[in-house]
């Protein structure tokens, strides 16, 4: 008979075949799965490390990893031992077989059937417990770091005298290895109590004894040690009240010990310490003893202590011995925290003075010409006029301007001026066609920067550029204009490979380029390539004909990023901005070093205390997610950021700092000494917004020095609202050159103003020198007003603005048809005892896009005027004119004649080639255009040749300037100050056939 069980041709053959194939495959995906598992880690892995070396830091990249490394392998082993010599020993302890109860003989199957699997479940459990400690221990790795390069601040807490370090740089690491230690043993009371059980040395239905002895006094050592734990933390804890926040009426942070703290919590604390060791011994004496009474008898009494002594007690202390006679009581704590806050947040060398508010000259008119040298009063609003640079030198769809620009000097003459500055960042959603090619390889980079006067306009509200077109030219000199790295340049780049890039596109055509720099990632190698393809979830990557040699890819490219990736350490601000240095872009980028352990010093929140107005509207404009509460900050670290090679300075700036001399030991070679900063780029650092808002925070308080007046919360202050809209944040602060009543001159600062808390009119106001460099960089000054008399406040004097009739009339006619308005920055200038209100009005609309300063705002004294220009606004409310003469308006031509025929001549043709030019726009014919630009270059180049002719001869007079900013030796046919950009001048980024034509 056929062999039908399993014989060589029966069933169990043919089934057995595919069975060998199914285990084949399935094992052949697994080591698939496994490979792909781990070259996915591996190309992370490898591509950080590419990228760091790139950047030159790839010391930071191996000091972070190593230190990772060893602290995930100690800590792990740690406690995967102590996990496994607890399972290992109560396995050892368990009685034998006879002596086991039948509660114990029933766990026979259970025993039985782990008995094959005992070594690895054991390694199971100790390498999975190893593995979740070590991933916790290298999330410590700063911790280890900052205690381990700890450098002392020469300062003592008031309480214990130890230096300021112990709490910033050692307490926060004795608090992990105690934090450590307690989830070591408990991990392993729970591993041996189980292990005990199912081995017979624990009962818990059964009669009789509980535990075996061996049992017993296993585990009461362990108890013995978590008590002992438990003893050296009451014992830290005594350190930590310095450190400790709480609520207190006088501040939502406060920090440090207050008359409880010191006279119930810290002899209480004491008293837990010693109750706890006794306790501990109790435990450990079992081992000789063999009964639990006395140690459960200790522990119950350690627990009702705990209670009795650190609970009630201070209870009892606050309720009837502080609060009946607070203020006496908590006055020299309170002193201690204020002297611990102002030194920790730099506010110590405050200079607060005390200020009328009320001008002291019955003569008006004597105050014009200090109304002009008290400050360079900006009335171009950098928050504002985003949208006209835009508009007026976008030049292509494919550029963008950031929606804040930012406000720097420079030198011109000799002479500083402040001066609203942007760069013509690539904005990839305005390309022509999208595809990868496109976005990752021909449209790489911005091109030039655009810069306007701060404190001027021209004619028409539109912005007096000192730097524009494209390419730009102006003030600024040659430099390297290409913007590979940037604010808005979020996305990765593919350069110098076979494939070219658009550079810029002029009247000749597109030009191209290919890049040179020496940032980036080269992508020569297939290792790199497969890396980055899988990195990037791009495979064109690998296998792309774009990608050749000397093709590198740029990521990580705005500056905030690249600053945070080198610096891990750092707290970075939240407005990065540029500048050009030595020829180059350079965005520069303030940095902070941090800690909450300062001793006595109250916490704040970093990502609301520098919360306002602004970064409500502009998230990128926020310290990025700093929800971490501190007490100790420094704007110690300046750093840079080339804009074409994206290379990353670090310059060392406050040289005291110990916490940056910590991560400096750390990282060796990171940071740059303050004497490597150039005298370039010295001219263009200035005083940081973020540490400036944190500043003013904690001056709503602590501009006070004495206790009384702290608790009473009589001097409180508050930072308004920022009037000129309804978002209902924090007015921003603003820079400005102005002078101070102790200055003798100008001087670029940061300005702010405070109200009384829950009132809106004027408290203080408040200015720090922003510039460096200079012997009083940094001071922050504090003029006081009195509390007696009223002085109108930001709100107020909005309303002012807006209640009056006539300016209320002026308003509603400049929004006629679908015009709208929109308040620029309300400046404060202090004049004479009083202050003085600025604030310009811009008008969007009547065909237009963008905003254009129509009119200026200014109070001072109860008076208000509204005026086409500033200086028109000065004269009305001082009743005089001053030295400096006043732009022409929109609406009145003050523009002087010239007596010179053939210059008038010139410039009524240039007129009529510019109206030509401008009606041939609206009609879209460009060939008409093109002839009205060429006229009109031709008639501004007569009127300058026939000014300067007249000007050798001394027969004519020249004004400098025209309304068309005529005579400065360009082509006015595509210089965008001459009145309308070369191309895209209708709509916001222009026409499909403005780019058709400009590209050629």
């Amino acid at each position: 008979m056929p062999d039908r069980g399993g014989g060589p041709t029966g069933p169990r053959m043919r089934v057995g075949r595919p069975s060998r194939r199914v285990r084949t495959l399935l094992m052949t995906l697994g080591v698939l799965a496994v490979l792909g598992m781990a070259f996915t880690m591996f190309a992370g892995f490898w591509t950080d490390w590419l990228w760091y070396r790139s950047v030159h830091y790839s010391s930071v990249f191996t000091t972070t990893l190593w230190t990772k490394i060893g602290l995930f392998f100690v800590f792990g082993l740690l406690m995967a031992l102590a996990v496994s010599l607890n399972i290992w020993l109560a396995h050892r302890l368990r009685p034998p077989l006879s002596a086991m109860s039948m509660e114990q003989q029933n766990l026979d199957r259970y025993r039985m059937g782990i008995a094959p699997f005992k070594k690895w479940l054991l390694l199971g459990i100790t390498a999975l417990v190893g593995l979740i400690a070590g991933a916790s221990a290298a999330g410590q790795w700063r911790t280890w770091l900052m205690w381990v390069n700890g450098v002392p601040f020469g300062q003592k807490d008031p309480q214990f005298k130890l230096d300021v370090a112990f709490y910033a740089f050692d307490l926060p690491w004795y608090r992990f290895l105690l934090g450590f230690g307690f989830a070591t043993v408990i991990l392993s009371l729970i591993a041996a109590a189980l292990t005990h059980y199912l081995y017979g040395g624990l009962r818990v239905t059964s009669p009789g004894a509980r535990a075996t002895a061996a049992a017993t006094g296993h585990l009461s050592v362990l108890l013995g040690v978590f008590v002992a734990l438990k003893a050296v933390a009451y014992w830290l804890d005594r350190y930590g009240l310095a450190v400790k926040s709480s609520d207190f009426k006088a501040t939502d942070n406060w920090t440090g010990l207050r008359y409880v703290d010191a006279n119930a919590y810290l002899p209480a604390k004491t008293i837990l310490f010693c109750i706890a060791v006794i306790c501990a011994l109790l435990f450990f004496a079992t081992l000789w003893r063999r009964t639990w009474q006395l140690p459960v008898i200790g522990f119950g009494l350690m627990v009702l202590s705990a209670i009795l002594i650190g609970g009630l007690y201070p209870a009892l202390v606050q309720k009837f011995q502080v609060q009946p006679n607070e203020q006496a009581k908590e006055a020299p704590y309170v002193e201690k925290n204020l002297k611990a806050t102002r030194d920790a947040y730099g506010i110590a060398g405050t200079q607060v003075t005390e200020y009328s508010g009320r001008s002291n000259t019955e003569d008006k008119t004597k105050l014009r010409d200090d109304a002009d040298t008290s400050a360079s009063i900006r009335i171009m609003d950098p928050n504002i006029v985003s949208p006209t640079f835009q508009q007026l030198q976008q030049m292509r769809n494919y550029y963008a301007f950031p929606t804040n620009l930012d406000v720097d000097r420079y030198s011109k003459d000799g002479k500083d001026q402040d001066t609203v500055i942007g760069l013509r960042e690539l904005n990839l959603a305005g390309i022509p066609k999208k595809n990868w090619i496109n976005n990752h390889f021909r449209y790489t980079h911005g091109f030039g920067v655009v810069a306007a006067k701060g404190t001027e306009v021209d004619s028409e509200g539109r912005p007096v550029f000192t730097e524009s077109d494209l390419p730009s030219v102006g003030d600024l000199g040659k430099y390297e204009q290409r913007i590979y790295y940037g604010e808005k340049t979020t996305t990765y780049s593919i350069v110098g490979g076979p494939q070219k890039e658009v550079d810029y596109s002029d009247d000749a055509g597109e030009k191209t380029t290919s890049y040179k720099g020496d940032g980036g990632v080269d992508l020569s190698s297939p290792l790199n390539r497969a890396a980055y393809a899988l990195a990037f979830s791009e495979p064109q990557i690998l296998y792309s004909g774009a990608i050749g040699d000397g093709s590198k890819i740029l990521y990580n490219r705005t500056p905030k990023e690249r600053v945070e990736a080198v610096a891990p350490w750092l707290t970075i601000d939240g407005d990065a901005y540029p500048a050009v240095v030595n020829n180059r872009i350079q965005w520069i980028v303030d940095a902070y070093t941090t800690t909450n352990g300062y001793p006595y010093a109250s916490r704040t929140t970093l990502g609301d205390t520098t919360a306002d107005s602004l970064t409500a509207n502009n998230n990128s404009r926020a310290v990025v997610a700093q929800q971490n509460q501190v007490n100790y900050i420094r704007n110690s670290v300046k750093a840079t950021v080339d804009a074409y090679t994206g290379e990353v300075k670090l310059y060392e700036w406050d040289t005291k700092d110990p916490v940056l001399k910590t991560w400096m030991k750390a990282f060796p070679g990171s940071v740059k000494a303050k004497s490597e900063i150039s005298a370039d780029l010295m001219a263009h650092l200035r005083y940081p917004q973020d540490l400036f808002k944190v500043q003013r925070e904690l001056l709503t308080r602590y501009h006070v020095k004495d206790a009384t007046t702290f608790l009473s919360g009589s001097e409180v202050w508050q930072v308004p609202d920022d009037p000129t809209n309804k978002s209902g944040n924090a007015v921003p602060p603003y820079y400005l050159s102005m002078r101070m009543p102790d200055q003798k001159e100008q001087a670029f600062s940061l300005t702010t103003t405070f109200t009384p808390n829950g009132r809106d009119n004027l408290s203080a106001f408040m200015a720090v020198d922003a510039e460096a460099g200079t012997d009083d960089y940094g001071k922050i000054r504090i003029l006081k007003l009195p509390t007696s008399t009223t002085v109108p406040g930001p709100k107020q004097v909005q309303s002012q603005f807006n209640s009056e009739q006539d300016i209320a009339e002026s308003i509603r006619l400049l929004r006629g048809g679908d015009s709208e308005v929109e308040y620029g920055n309300l400046l404060t200038v202090p004049l004479d005892g009083g202050l003085m209100y600025v604030e310009p009005v811009y008008v969007r609309g009547g065909g237009l896009k963008y905003p254009l300063l129509r009119k200026v705002l200014v109070s001072y004294g109860g008076n208000t005027a509204f005026e086409n220009t500033l200086d028109a606004a000065l004269n009305k409310i001082f009743g005089a004119e001053g030295t400096v003469s006043e732009p022409p308006g929109d609406d009145e031509d003050t523009t002087e004649t010239p007596s010179n025929p053939t210059v008038q001549k010139a410039l009524n043709d240039a007129q009529k080639a510019f109206d030509a030019g401008q009606k041939a726009l609206e009609k879209g014919d460009w060939a008409a255009y093109g002839e009205a630009q060429k006229d009109l270059e031709e008639a501004l180049k007569q009127a300058e040749e026939a000014q300067a002719e007249a000007a050798r001869g001394g027969e004519g007079q020249s004004d400098g300037k025209s309304g068309e900013k005529a005579g400065d030796g360009k082509n006015a046919s595509d210089k965008s100050p001459s009145g309308k950009p070369s191309s895209d001048t209708s709509g916001d980024g222009g026409s499909a056939a403005d780019e058709e034509k400009a590209g050629g």
